[in-house]
Protein backbone atom coordinates (compact mmCIF):
# COMPACT_ATOMS: atom_id res chain seq x y z
CA UNK A 1 0.00 0.00 0.00
CA UNK A 2 1.46 3.21 -1.28
CA UNK A 3 1.91 5.00 1.88
CA UNK A 4 3.32 8.98 0.20
CA UNK A 5 3.91 9.96 -3.46
CA UNK A 6 6.34 12.11 -4.52
CA UNK A 7 4.14 14.41 -5.54
CA UNK A 8 1.94 14.53 -1.99
CA UNK A 9 5.18 14.55 -0.22
CA UNK A 10 6.21 17.71 -2.50
CA UNK A 11 2.83 19.84 -1.88
CA UNK A 12 2.77 18.65 1.37
CA UNK A 13 6.26 20.13 3.05
CA UNK A 14 7.04 22.66 -0.25
CA UNK A 15 9.73 20.83 -0.78
CA UNK A 16 11.37 19.78 -4.32
CA UNK A 17 10.84 15.94 -5.40
CA UNK A 18 13.72 14.29 -7.78
CA UNK A 19 12.17 11.83 -9.20
CA UNK A 20 8.63 9.90 -9.40
CA UNK A 21 8.49 7.83 -6.60
CA UNK A 22 5.81 6.18 -4.44
CA UNK A 23 7.12 4.62 -0.79
CA UNK A 24 5.21 2.53 1.63
CA UNK A 25 6.70 3.54 4.79
CA UNK A 26 9.20 6.59 6.48
CA UNK A 27 11.78 5.53 8.83
CA UNK A 28 14.56 7.31 10.47
CA UNK A 29 17.09 4.68 10.90
CA UNK A 30 18.99 3.50 8.10
CA UNK A 31 19.63 -0.11 9.94
CA UNK A 32 15.76 -0.86 10.69
CA UNK A 33 14.50 0.77 7.53
CA UNK A 34 12.49 -2.01 5.01
CA UNK A 35 12.40 -1.80 1.72
CA UNK A 36 10.40 0.66 -0.02
CA UNK A 37 10.42 3.17 2.61
CA UNK A 38 11.12 6.97 2.53
CA UNK A 39 14.10 7.78 4.48
CA UNK A 40 13.59 11.08 6.65
CA UNK A 41 17.60 12.20 7.54
CA UNK A 42 16.95 13.94 10.58
CA UNK A 43 19.91 15.91 12.20
CA UNK A 44 20.01 14.55 15.67
CA UNK A 45 22.63 13.07 17.45
CA UNK A 46 24.17 12.16 14.87
CA UNK A 47 23.35 13.78 11.06
CA UNK A 48 20.99 11.39 9.05
CA UNK A 49 22.70 12.83 5.63
CA UNK A 50 25.15 10.47 6.25
CA UNK A 51 23.32 7.45 5.89
CA UNK A 52 21.45 8.40 2.43
CA UNK A 53 23.43 6.16 0.77
CA UNK A 54 23.05 3.24 3.12
CA UNK A 55 19.08 3.85 2.77
CA UNK A 56 19.50 3.43 -0.67
CA UNK A 57 21.36 0.14 -0.40
CA UNK A 58 18.85 -1.19 1.72
CA UNK A 59 16.14 -0.73 -0.64
CA UNK A 60 14.41 2.87 0.15
CA UNK A 61 12.03 4.79 -2.13
CA UNK A 62 13.74 7.88 -1.62
CA UNK A 63 14.97 10.23 0.93
CA UNK A 64 14.03 13.81 2.64
CA UNK A 65 16.98 15.97 2.87
CA UNK A 66 17.94 19.47 3.05
CA UNK A 67 20.85 19.03 0.66
CA UNK A 68 22.62 16.09 -1.40
CA UNK A 69 24.74 13.98 0.62
CA UNK A 70 28.05 12.87 -0.57
CA UNK A 71 28.18 9.74 -2.48
CA UNK A 72 24.42 10.14 -3.76
CA UNK A 73 23.63 10.95 -7.35
CA UNK A 74 22.06 13.84 -7.88
CA UNK A 75 19.07 11.83 -10.55
CA UNK A 76 18.15 9.66 -7.00
CA UNK A 77 14.41 9.96 -5.59
CA UNK A 78 14.62 12.93 -2.93
CA UNK A 79 12.67 15.57 -1.38
CA UNK A 80 14.76 18.32 -0.63
CA UNK A 81 13.37 20.30 1.98
CA UNK A 82 14.31 23.47 3.34
CA UNK A 83 14.74 21.60 6.95
CA UNK A 84 13.89 18.01 7.54
CA UNK A 85 12.88 18.30 11.28
CA UNK A 86 10.27 20.84 9.62
CA UNK A 87 9.45 18.62 6.91
CA UNK A 88 8.92 15.97 8.93
CA UNK A 89 6.37 17.79 10.99
CA UNK A 90 4.66 19.14 7.88
CA UNK A 91 4.07 15.54 6.31
CA UNK A 92 2.71 14.54 9.63
CA UNK A 93 -0.13 17.36 9.79
CA UNK A 94 -0.64 16.38 6.34
CA UNK A 95 -1.12 12.95 6.98
CA UNK A 96 -3.04 14.17 10.06
CA UNK A 97 -5.53 16.71 7.84
CA UNK A 98 -5.98 13.30 4.88
CA UNK A 99 -7.84 11.11 7.61
CA UNK A 100 -10.50 10.46 8.81
CA UNK A 101 -9.36 8.60 12.10
CA UNK A 102 -10.78 9.25 15.79
CA UNK A 103 -7.50 10.30 17.70
CA UNK A 104 -6.66 10.09 21.30
CA UNK A 105 -3.94 11.55 22.64
CA UNK A 106 -2.08 10.10 25.77
CA UNK A 107 0.42 12.12 28.28
CA UNK A 108 1.18 11.73 31.61
CA UNK A 109 3.83 11.47 34.31
CA UNK A 110 3.63 8.24 34.21
CA UNK A 111 1.79 5.17 32.38
CA UNK A 112 1.96 6.79 28.49
CA UNK A 113 3.22 3.39 26.98
CA UNK A 114 0.92 1.02 28.94
CA UNK A 115 -2.19 3.17 28.51
CA UNK A 116 -1.20 3.29 25.08
CA UNK A 117 -0.73 -0.40 24.74
CA UNK A 118 -4.24 -0.63 26.53
CA UNK A 119 -6.03 1.44 24.12
CA UNK A 120 -4.67 -0.35 21.09
CA UNK A 121 -5.76 -3.77 22.39
CA UNK A 122 -8.97 -2.19 22.94
CA UNK A 123 -9.97 -0.70 20.08
CA UNK A 124 -7.90 -3.12 17.56
CA UNK A 125 -11.34 -5.49 17.33
CA UNK A 126 -13.35 -2.24 16.45
CA UNK A 127 -11.60 -1.12 13.07
CA UNK A 128 -7.96 -0.22 12.01
CA UNK A 129 -5.92 0.98 14.44
CA UNK A 130 -2.57 2.80 14.38
CA UNK A 131 -0.38 3.88 17.13
CA UNK A 132 3.25 5.20 18.38
CA UNK A 133 5.94 3.10 17.88
CA UNK A 134 7.61 1.84 21.03
CA UNK A 135 8.22 5.17 23.38
CA UNK A 136 8.01 7.47 20.19
CA UNK A 137 6.38 10.29 22.31
CA UNK A 138 8.70 13.65 21.42
CA UNK A 139 9.16 16.63 18.97
CA UNK A 140 10.21 13.94 16.57
CA UNK A 141 8.20 10.77 17.62
CA UNK A 142 5.00 12.34 17.85
CA UNK A 143 5.26 13.44 13.52
CA UNK A 144 6.85 10.44 12.70
CA UNK A 145 3.70 8.43 13.98
CA UNK A 146 1.34 10.82 11.90
CA UNK A 147 3.48 10.21 8.78
CA UNK A 148 3.07 7.21 9.43
CA UNK A 149 -0.67 6.57 9.56
CA UNK A 150 -2.73 5.16 6.13
CA UNK A 151 -5.25 7.35 5.24
CA UNK A 152 -7.87 4.52 6.15
CA UNK A 153 -6.97 4.18 9.30
CA UNK A 154 -10.56 4.62 12.24
CA UNK A 155 -8.55 5.01 15.17
CA UNK A 156 -5.11 6.41 16.60
CA UNK A 157 -3.59 6.61 19.86
CA UNK A 158 -1.00 9.30 20.07
CA UNK A 159 1.39 9.04 22.99
CA UNK A 160 3.11 12.58 23.86
CA UNK A 161 5.93 13.46 26.29
CA UNK A 162 7.85 16.24 27.81
CA UNK A 163 10.97 16.62 29.50
CA UNK A 164 11.18 20.35 29.13
CA UNK A 165 8.52 23.30 28.90
CA UNK A 166 6.87 24.24 26.32
CA UNK A 167 6.84 20.89 24.32
CA UNK A 168 3.30 19.51 24.91
CA UNK A 169 1.70 22.03 23.18
CA UNK A 170 2.80 21.66 19.45
CA UNK A 171 2.92 18.03 20.00
CA UNK A 172 -0.83 18.22 20.57
CA UNK A 173 -1.58 20.67 18.38
CA UNK A 174 -0.18 18.27 15.24
CA UNK A 175 -2.08 15.73 16.68
CA UNK A 176 -5.20 17.50 16.80
CA UNK A 177 -7.01 14.16 18.91
CA UNK A 178 -10.59 14.53 19.54
CA UNK A 179 -9.79 12.57 22.94
CA UNK A 180 -6.95 13.37 25.26
CA UNK A 181 -6.04 11.19 28.13
CA UNK A 182 -3.94 12.85 31.10
CA UNK A 183 -2.67 9.59 33.28
CA UNK A 184 -1.21 11.46 36.20
CA UNK A 185 0.84 14.34 37.48
CA UNK A 186 4.04 13.19 39.42
CA UNK A 187 7.23 14.96 40.41
CA UNK A 188 9.37 14.36 36.68
CA UNK A 189 11.74 16.33 35.12
CA UNK A 190 12.53 18.82 38.05
CA UNK A 191 15.44 19.56 36.53
CA UNK A 192 13.57 21.53 33.91
CA UNK A 193 10.61 22.95 36.50
CA UNK A 194 10.09 24.60 39.80
CA UNK A 195 7.16 22.48 41.20
CA UNK A 196 4.93 19.72 40.73
CA UNK A 197 1.83 22.32 39.73
CA UNK A 198 4.22 23.96 37.12
CA UNK A 199 4.26 20.13 35.32
CA UNK A 200 0.78 19.44 35.57
CA UNK A 201 0.51 22.77 33.70
CA UNK A 202 2.70 21.53 30.83
CA UNK A 203 0.29 18.39 30.92
CA UNK A 204 -2.88 20.14 30.76
CA UNK A 205 -1.39 21.97 27.72
CA UNK A 206 -2.33 18.71 26.30
CA UNK A 207 -6.12 20.07 26.11
CA UNK A 208 -4.92 23.12 24.16
CA UNK A 209 -4.55 20.42 20.32
CA UNK A 210 -8.25 19.11 21.16
CA UNK A 211 -11.00 19.37 18.32
CA UNK A 212 -13.69 21.38 18.52
CA UNK A 213 -15.75 19.57 21.03
CA UNK A 214 -13.25 17.46 21.98
CA UNK A 215 -13.08 15.36 25.14
CA UNK A 216 -9.96 15.69 28.15
CA UNK A 217 -10.18 12.48 30.35
CA UNK A 218 -8.26 13.65 33.35
CA UNK A 219 -7.42 12.02 37.19
CA UNK A 220 -9.55 12.96 40.01
CA UNK A 221 -7.35 11.58 42.57
CA UNK A 222 -4.34 13.45 42.48
CA UNK A 223 -3.30 16.75 44.48
CA UNK A 224 -3.16 18.90 41.09
CA UNK A 225 -6.68 18.00 39.78
CA UNK A 226 -7.84 21.12 40.30
CA UNK A 227 -5.73 22.60 38.39
CA UNK A 228 -6.18 20.07 35.50
CA UNK A 229 -9.95 21.48 35.17
CA UNK A 230 -9.25 24.99 35.21
CA UNK A 231 -7.56 24.76 32.43
CA UNK A 232 -10.02 22.64 30.97
CA UNK A 233 -12.78 25.06 31.79
CA UNK A 234 -10.31 27.87 30.54
CA UNK A 235 -10.34 26.40 27.41
CA UNK A 236 -13.93 25.54 26.92
CA UNK A 237 -13.12 21.87 26.58
CA UNK A 238 -15.31 18.62 27.90
CA UNK A 239 -13.56 17.21 31.06
CA UNK A 240 -14.31 13.77 32.34
CA UNK A 241 -12.91 12.47 35.71
CA UNK A 242 -11.61 8.73 36.54
CA UNK A 243 -10.90 8.18 39.96
CA UNK A 244 -11.80 6.81 43.56
CA UNK A 245 -12.84 10.48 44.15
CA UNK A 246 -14.29 10.87 39.98
CA UNK A 247 -18.07 11.31 39.15
CA UNK A 248 -18.01 10.62 35.83
CA UNK A 249 -15.50 7.05 35.52
CA UNK A 250 -15.50 5.67 39.53
CA UNK A 251 -12.98 3.38 40.54
CA UNK A 252 -15.04 1.15 43.46
CA UNK A 253 -12.53 -1.84 44.10
CA UNK A 254 -9.48 -3.93 42.71
CA UNK A 255 -9.12 -7.17 43.57
CA UNK A 256 -6.22 -9.38 42.41
CA UNK A 257 -6.43 -13.51 41.98
CA UNK A 258 -3.74 -15.43 40.18
CA UNK A 259 -1.92 -12.42 38.52
CA UNK A 260 -4.99 -11.12 37.40
CA UNK A 261 -7.21 -8.41 38.94
CA UNK A 262 -10.81 -7.17 38.30
CA UNK A 263 -11.74 -3.59 38.30
CA UNK A 264 -14.78 -2.91 39.36
CA UNK A 265 -16.60 0.91 38.38
CA UNK A 266 -19.54 2.57 38.25
CA UNK A 267 -20.17 4.81 35.00
CA UNK A 268 -22.61 6.44 32.70
CA UNK A 269 -25.14 5.41 35.34
CA UNK A 270 -24.63 1.35 35.05
CA UNK A 271 -21.57 -0.81 37.40
CA UNK A 272 -18.84 -2.17 35.32
CA UNK A 273 -16.33 -5.26 35.61
CA UNK A 274 -13.33 -5.14 33.93
CA UNK A 275 -10.68 -7.97 33.67
CA UNK A 276 -6.81 -7.51 33.26
CA UNK A 277 -3.84 -10.12 32.98
CA UNK A 278 -1.37 -7.66 35.23
CA UNK A 279 -1.55 -6.56 38.74
CA UNK A 280 -1.24 -3.26 40.70
CA UNK A 281 -3.74 -0.42 41.05
CA UNK A 282 -1.50 2.13 39.06
CA UNK A 283 -2.15 -0.47 35.65
CA UNK A 284 -6.07 -0.32 37.09
CA UNK A 285 -6.46 3.53 36.93
CA UNK A 286 -4.98 3.29 33.69
CA UNK A 287 -7.75 1.25 32.14
CA UNK A 288 -10.46 2.77 33.57
CA UNK A 289 -9.03 6.29 31.86
CA UNK A 290 -8.34 3.69 28.25
CA UNK A 291 -11.90 2.46 28.63
CA UNK A 292 -12.69 6.49 29.62
CA UNK A 293 -11.66 6.96 26.29
CA UNK A 294 -12.91 4.45 24.02
CA UNK A 295 -16.37 5.88 24.72
CA UNK A 296 -14.99 9.25 24.08
CA UNK A 297 -13.86 7.44 20.96
CA UNK A 298 -17.57 6.51 20.18
CA UNK A 299 -16.01 2.73 20.57
CA UNK A 300 -17.95 0.11 21.48
CA UNK A 301 -17.57 -0.09 25.31
CA UNK A 302 -18.11 -4.18 25.95
CA UNK A 303 -16.22 -5.18 22.99
CA UNK A 304 -13.27 -2.12 24.48
CA UNK A 305 -13.52 -4.13 27.90
CA UNK A 306 -13.44 -7.27 26.72
CA UNK A 307 -9.77 -6.17 23.96
CA UNK A 308 -8.49 -4.95 27.24
CA UNK A 309 -8.36 -8.84 28.27
CA UNK A 310 -5.97 -9.28 25.31
CA UNK A 311 -3.23 -6.81 26.97
CA UNK A 312 -0.60 -7.28 29.42
CA UNK A 313 2.72 -5.65 30.53
CA UNK A 314 5.11 -4.47 27.35
CA UNK A 315 9.18 -5.88 28.41
CA UNK A 316 10.71 -3.45 31.38
CA UNK A 317 6.98 -2.36 31.70
CA UNK A 318 5.61 -4.80 34.78
CA UNK A 319 6.05 -7.71 32.86
CA UNK A 320 6.12 -10.67 34.92
CA UNK A 321 7.87 -14.00 34.57
CA UNK A 322 9.11 -17.19 36.24
CA UNK A 323 12.76 -18.18 35.83
CA UNK A 324 13.24 -21.62 36.43
CA UNK A 325 17.05 -21.67 38.34
CA UNK A 326 20.01 -23.89 38.48
CA UNK A 327 19.51 -26.53 40.40
CA UNK A 328 15.53 -26.50 40.73
CA UNK A 329 12.84 -24.15 41.56
CA UNK A 330 12.78 -20.78 40.00
CA UNK A 331 11.96 -17.10 41.30
CA UNK A 332 9.24 -14.73 39.84
CA UNK A 333 10.80 -11.51 37.86
CA UNK A 334 8.68 -8.53 37.64
CA UNK A 335 11.02 -6.59 35.02
CA UNK A 336 10.09 -2.56 35.27
CA UNK A 337 12.96 -1.09 34.15
CA UNK A 338 12.30 1.21 31.67
CA UNK A 339 11.36 3.94 33.53
CA UNK A 340 10.73 5.31 37.07
CA UNK A 341 9.76 8.56 39.02
CA UNK A 342 8.82 8.37 42.32
CA UNK A 343 4.66 7.82 41.57
CA UNK A 344 5.88 4.82 39.45
CA UNK A 345 8.00 3.78 41.48
CA UNK A 346 5.56 4.09 44.66
CA UNK A 347 3.33 2.26 42.51
CA UNK A 348 6.20 -0.80 41.96
CA UNK A 349 6.72 -1.51 45.54
CA UNK A 350 3.11 -1.45 46.54
CA UNK A 351 2.33 -4.04 43.50
CA UNK A 352 5.33 -5.79 45.38
CA UNK A 353 4.49 -5.73 49.30
CA UNK A 354 0.97 -7.07 47.88
CA UNK A 355 2.86 -9.99 46.10
CA UNK A 356 2.93 -13.93 47.74
CA UNK A 357 5.81 -15.55 47.42
CA UNK A 358 5.75 -19.20 48.05
CA UNK A 359 7.01 -20.18 51.59
CA UNK A 360 10.54 -19.38 52.05
CA UNK A 361 10.57 -17.07 49.41
CA UNK A 362 10.86 -13.26 49.61
CA UNK A 363 9.94 -10.16 48.43
CA UNK A 364 13.19 -8.69 47.10
CA UNK A 365 13.61 -4.92 45.46
CA UNK A 366 16.34 -3.94 42.97
CA UNK A 367 15.90 -0.37 42.71
CA UNK A 368 18.01 2.23 40.75
CA UNK A 369 18.18 6.18 40.22
CA UNK A 370 15.15 8.05 39.36
CA UNK A 371 16.73 10.00 36.82
CA UNK A 372 16.05 14.28 36.26
CA UNK A 373 14.61 15.26 39.57
CA UNK A 374 16.75 18.03 40.08
CA UNK A 375 17.55 19.18 43.37
CA UNK A 376 14.80 17.35 45.03
CA UNK A 377 16.26 13.64 43.91
CA UNK A 378 18.15 12.96 47.19
CA UNK A 379 15.79 13.82 49.53
CA UNK A 380 12.96 12.02 46.81
CA UNK A 381 15.04 8.96 46.93
CA UNK A 382 15.52 8.93 50.19
CA UNK A 383 11.38 9.40 51.22
CA UNK A 384 11.10 6.21 49.42
CA UNK A 385 11.77 4.27 52.33
CA UNK A 386 8.55 6.07 54.51
CA UNK A 387 6.17 4.18 52.50
CA UNK A 388 4.24 1.86 53.83
CA UNK A 389 4.69 -0.37 50.93
CA UNK A 390 8.23 -0.99 52.26
CA UNK A 391 7.49 -2.60 55.33
CA UNK A 392 6.40 -5.66 53.70
CA UNK A 393 9.17 -5.95 51.35
CA UNK A 394 12.24 -7.98 52.79
CA UNK A 395 14.92 -7.04 51.04
CA UNK A 396 16.31 -3.70 49.12
CA UNK A 397 19.25 -3.01 46.94
CA UNK A 398 19.94 0.01 45.67
CA UNK A 399 22.12 0.90 42.38
CA UNK A 400 23.29 4.63 41.66
CA UNK A 401 24.50 7.32 42.95
CA UNK A 402 21.09 9.14 43.87
CA UNK A 403 20.18 6.01 45.16
CA UNK A 404 22.57 5.95 47.82
CA UNK A 405 20.32 8.19 50.15
CA UNK A 406 17.35 5.71 50.12
CA UNK A 407 19.88 2.82 51.29
CA UNK A 408 21.15 5.64 54.22
CA UNK A 409 17.23 5.73 54.97
CA UNK A 410 16.36 2.59 54.80
CA UNK A 411 16.37 0.07 58.45
CA UNK A 412 18.82 -2.20 58.74
CA UNK A 413 16.66 -5.31 58.48
CA UNK A 414 15.78 -4.03 54.68
CA UNK A 415 18.87 -2.57 53.61
CA UNK A 416 20.82 -4.61 51.30
CA UNK A 417 23.40 -3.86 48.78
CA UNK A 418 24.33 -0.81 47.24
CA UNK A 419 26.06 -0.17 43.91
CA UNK A 420 27.20 2.70 41.65
CA UNK A 421 26.21 0.74 37.93
CA UNK A 422 23.53 -1.71 37.00
CA UNK A 423 26.49 -4.20 36.01
CA UNK A 424 28.02 -4.55 38.86
CA UNK A 425 24.62 -5.55 41.06
CA UNK A 426 24.42 -7.83 38.07
CA UNK A 427 27.56 -9.76 38.47
CA UNK A 428 26.30 -10.61 41.84
CA UNK A 429 22.95 -11.47 41.35
CA UNK A 430 22.99 -15.26 41.99
CA UNK A 431 24.00 -14.64 45.76
CA UNK A 432 21.28 -11.92 46.20
CA UNK A 433 18.15 -13.85 44.77
CA UNK A 434 17.06 -17.46 45.85
CA UNK A 435 14.44 -20.07 44.74
CA UNK A 436 10.99 -18.56 45.87
CA UNK A 437 11.48 -14.66 45.92
CA UNK A 438 9.52 -11.94 43.88
CA UNK A 439 12.09 -10.18 42.13
CA UNK A 440 11.28 -6.20 41.21
CA UNK A 441 13.90 -4.39 38.95
CA UNK A 442 12.82 -1.03 38.80
CA UNK A 443 14.87 2.10 37.56
CA UNK A 444 15.15 5.03 35.09
CA UNK A 445 16.38 3.54 31.91
CA UNK A 446 20.01 5.46 31.87
CA UNK A 447 20.51 3.57 35.10
CA UNK A 448 21.16 0.26 33.71
CA UNK A 449 19.23 -2.13 35.52
CA UNK A 450 18.33 -3.59 31.98
CA UNK A 451 21.83 -5.72 32.42
CA UNK A 452 20.04 -6.82 36.17
CA UNK A 453 17.38 -8.28 34.09
CA UNK A 454 19.38 -9.79 31.90
CA UNK A 455 21.53 -11.06 34.63
CA UNK A 456 18.10 -12.33 36.42
CA UNK A 457 17.07 -14.32 32.51
CA UNK A 458 20.26 -15.59 32.06
CA UNK A 459 20.10 -17.83 35.51
CA UNK A 460 17.21 -19.54 33.87
CA UNK A 461 18.84 -19.34 30.25
CA UNK A 462 16.09 -16.99 29.12
CA UNK A 463 16.11 -14.55 26.14
CA UNK A 464 17.89 -10.94 26.62
CA UNK A 465 15.75 -7.95 26.61
CA UNK A 466 15.80 -6.73 22.79
CA UNK A 467 14.36 -2.78 23.88
CA UNK A 468 17.38 -2.02 25.50
CA UNK A 469 18.06 0.89 22.28
CA UNK A 470 14.68 2.41 23.48
CA UNK A 471 16.07 4.85 25.77
CA UNK A 472 16.38 8.26 23.31
CA UNK A 473 12.66 8.05 22.06
CA UNK A 474 10.52 8.45 25.05
CA UNK A 475 9.73 11.09 27.71
CA UNK A 476 7.92 12.29 30.58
Amino acid sequence: MTLWTAAGAAAATGGQPRGDWAATGVSIDSRTLQPGDLFVALTAARDGHDFVAAAFEKGAAAAMVSRIPEGVDEAAPLLVVADVQAGLEALGRAARARTRARIAAVTGSAGKTSTKDMLVAMLSGQGRVHASAASYNNHWGVPLTLVRMPEETDFAVIEIGMNHPGEIAPLARQARPHVALITTVAPAHLEAFDSVEAIAAEKAAIMEGLVAGGTAVLNADIPQAGLLFDRAAALGVRAVDLGRRAGDWRLRSVSVTGGAMTVRAGAQGRALSVGLQAEGTHFAANALGALAVCVALGADPDLSAQGLGGWRPGPGRGARETVPLPGGGALELIDDAYNANPASMAAALELLAGAAPVPGGRRIAIIGDMRELGAQAGALHAALADLPAMKRIDRVHCVGPVMRALHAALPAERRGDWCETGAEMAAGISARTGVGDIVLVKASLGTGLATVVDAIRKMGHGAPRTDANEGANGKG
